[in-house]
């Protein structure tokens, strides 16, 4: 299928219904030979390793907490250089830069802003100028979502939206497309100042979920700004939350604050932990 044609069924399918469904799909409990031939066959198409799981099959009694599955303890181990940035997830970068005016690139030819991605203004403003990234995550990956720095959580807004996928040639073609998307922003104040984690929902990415508050999307909820008081203390590394099927996650710092590694390039793969930038 050409991307002309995939974009097309994109546009008439039911993205939500198709998400919520799938979603259900994965966390219904069934038979253990059903959930472990699911697991398994996903496991052998998508090239899993399971050598880094937590777990064996056998103690996955859904698919989604096999999706959502922990890693064995110390495989991960995370940067505690001062000045390190490391990555918030496994995964691959998409694109890498410094907001222009606060814009930040989608794919070639096109681009979105901070405040769109952010959905408030002046929630947005701190970030004009700044680092940011985009790193996405396949479905064989290690799906929890880890802080680039430690600090305090500040607060979160939950955004609703729609369900694009976001492989290429959605990424290529829709303008705007993690904008639009559903998301659960993460504030954070650190040793960089201001961080935002911006955690982007997607075609059969049934739901996200937060590790630091009782808080999960696509239940048909409205949209939620909350601001916690003294904030609510993490290090780095510490895990943030998760996917329930892959998807996107969007770093953004103040400018002025964080200069890339060199080896932040498209398609470059990161791991959780791992360095991908300093504290200028």
């Amino acid at each position: 299928m050409n991307e002309q044609t995939f974009m097309k069924l994109m546009r008439v399918l039911p993205k939500s219904a198709v998400s919520s469904v799938v979603g259900l799909a994965t966390r219904l409990p069934a038979p253990a030979p059903v959930h472990h031939w699911a697991m398994r066959t996903f496991a052998k198409a998508y090239n899993v390793d399971m050598e880094e799981a937590e777990h064996s099959f056998e103690k996955y009694p859904t698919f989604a907490q096999f999706f959502t599955r922990g890693l064995k303890p110390g495989l991960r181990p995370v940067d505690g250089g001062e000045k390190v940035v490391v990555s918030p997830v496994d995964g691959r970068v998409s694109q890498v830069g410094y907001s222009d005016n606060g814009r930040c690139l989608q794919a070639k030819g096109i681009e979105y802003t901070v405040d769109e991605l952010l959905g408030d203004s002046q929630a947005a403003k701190p970030f004009h100028g700044g680092a940011w990234t985009t790193l996405y995550l396949s479905p064989r990956d290690y799906h929890r979502i880890h802080a680039p720095l430690g600090g305090t959580i500040t607060g979160y807004a939950y955004i609703p939206g729609e369900f694009w996928p976001v492989n290429p040639a959605s990424v290529k073609n829709k303008q705007s497309l993690f904008c639009v998307n559903e998301r659960l922003v993460t504030y954070l104040d650190t040793v960089a100042g201001k961080v935002a984690v911006v955690k982007v929902g997607a075609t059969c990415v049934s739901r996200i979920k937060a590790s630091y508050e009782d808080i999960t999307t696509h239940l048909g909820q409205p949209g939620k700004v909350h601001r916690y008081g003294a904030g609510i203390p993490v290090e780095k590394g510490g895990e943030l939350g998760r996917f329930e099927m892959g998807s996107t996650v969007i770093l953004c710092f103040e400018p002025g604050r964080v200069r890339w590694d060199d080896s932040m390039q498209p398609e470059a793969v990161v791991r959780m932990g791992t360095r991908i930038g300093v504290i200028t």
